[in-house]
This record gives C-alpha cells, structure tokens and sequence, in this order.
C-alpha cells in the first residue's frame, strides 16, 4: 500500500516515529517547566493582590531558553540534546558533572515516538493523523505533568477540549451533536462523582482538571466513549496504584493522580476503541 504522493505507508510511519521523538524532546520541556511557571504566575497574582512587596525570579519559558543540566546548570550541547540516543549515549549521566540524567527524558520521547508511529499506521498521511498527532501529543504532556505535580493545567486540557469541538464542525472524529454531548457529559459525570464522594466523606476525591480531560475526551471521541474510558481507567488506576502504594510503602489515603489512567485510557480507546468493542461483542456472545 502507498501513502501520499506514492510514498510507502511504512515511510510514513517511520516519519512519524522520528517526529515523535524530536516532539517528546519537546514535551519533556513542557511537563518540567510549565508547572513552574505556573506557580511563578500564581506567587506572582497573590502578592499583588496582597500588596506584598518582593519579586523572584521566572523560571525559564518553554521555547527560548537553553536545555541545561538541572545539576550542574551547564547547557546541553546539540549533540548531547538529540532524543533518546544522547541519553543512551551519555549512558544516563551528565557529561560535565557525571550526575544521573532522569529515565523521563528517553521514556517520554521513546513513547511519543511509538504512539505517533501507531497514530499514522491507524490514520494515514490525512489531516485526521495531524489532528490525532496533536491529540497524543497533548495527553503525554498533560500526564506527566500529572504524575509528577498533580496538576491538570487548563492551558492543556481547555485547547484539547475547543479543538475537539472544532473539528467536529467538519466532522472529523465525530459529528458536532456527539462533541457537544460529550464534552458535557464527560464534565458532569465526574463532577457529579466529586461531590457525592465530598458530601459522603468530607474530602476531595479527585481535581477539576480531572473533569476537563474527561471533557475533553468526550469533545474528540462522542458520549459512548466515556463509560469504556472511564471503566478502563479506573481499573488500570486502581491495580498500578495499589502496586504503587505497597511498593512505596504508603498507605491507602495517599492521594494518586487520576490523569495519567484517564489519559491512557482515552488514547488507548480512540485509537483502538472499534477493535476492543467488537472483539467485547464477540466473545461476550452479542454479535
């Protein structure tokens, strides 16, 4: 089979794994450095609404300032800054003062790099790839911010949430009655479970940037998506997170970022979810 201006489909998704990695290079930056600007703006908004006087200094954006070694301070040569293959052959470590470079780095562009070469094997050379590179894209960052800090930044989750809307004017994925139902239900479902779980035990079962992503799933993939994302989510979560407590030795109320399950889930379904519902209507005796 041959892509776009006669090129071989395997190009095209060879293509899209170096682009991939060049991106999770990127979104490395972002799941380090937007939370830190984020809280900059917030310290920033409060001392002036407090009149407080003092100033600090921002963190680096996302786009201008140099990659660095967060040990040592040194800035990353081009060569030390190539995805995946400078960490593995830098073996790990900074090369200017030897400390351990984070396994995040090659995982984060590692997995950008497959799940953008499955996104153009599953959509070809379209514009619906483009659009779906972009949806992947936005859900790696957005759990690893998650996973590291707990946040959900709406400067994620809000453009995921306006673009599914967007494109199901055209329609893309879905048509706009099925984007609009479901970025409302995806929102309600579990802001409705917030607040049951807050008036039966007084405490906050999970956070409004959880609310939005769902909403933002149910924006690109239509309402019936959301009970097969929300149960396949809460299943992943509730096994990794048991395993997680035990191996860290914490206990149950240790709060777990639901995020990351949420995200998984929701690409795992929009990329696959035709394939698992049929092979479910299968074996289950339904079809």
């Amino acid at each position: 089979m041959t892509g776009l201006a006669g090129m071989p489909a395997a190009t095209w998704v060879a293509a899209a794994f170096v682009l991939g990695l060049l991106v999770g290079s990127f979104l490395n930056v972002v799941i380090l450095r937007l939370p830190a600007r984020l809280m900059h703006a917030w310290r920033r908004d409060a001392r002036e609404v407090l009149d407080l006087q003092g100033e600090e200094a921002a963190p680096p954006d996302l786009v201008r300032q140099r990659s660095h070694c967060p040990h040592c301070k040194h800035p990353l040569a081009a060569h030390d800054n190539i995805p995946l293959f400078s960490w593995l052959l830098l073996r790990g470590r900074c090369r200017h003062c030897k400390a351990p470079i984070s396994i995040q780095y090659p995982l984060v562009e590692l997995l950008s790099g497959i799940l953008s070469a499955v996104v153009v094997w599953k959509f070809g050379p379209t514009w619906a790839a483009l659009a779906a590179l972009f949806f992947t894209w936005t859900l790696i960052a957005a759990a690893g911010i998650d996973l590291r800090t707990q946040l959900l930044p709406d400067q994620l989750t809000l453009p995921l949430l306006w673009l599914g809307l967007l494109l199901a004017l055209l329609p893309l994925f879905v048509d706009a009655r099925a984007a609009i139902i479901g970025a409302a239900t995806g929102y309600l479902a579990l802001w409705g479970v917030y607040w049951i779980f807050k008036l039966l035990t007084g405490k906050e079962g999970m956070g409004y940037g959880d609310f939005k992503l769902l909403a933002a799933l149910g924006a690109w993939m239509g309402p019936m998506a959301l009970l097969p994302v929300v149960l396949i989510s809460s299943l992943i979560g509730a096994v990794v997170g048991v395993i997680a407590l035990r191996a860290r030795g914490q206990d149950h109320s240790t709060p777990i970022p639901f995020g990351p399950f949420l995200a998984a889930a929701g690409w795992v379904w929009f990329v696959t979810g035709d394939s698992l519902l049929s092979a479910y209507l299968h074996f289950s005796g339904l079809r």
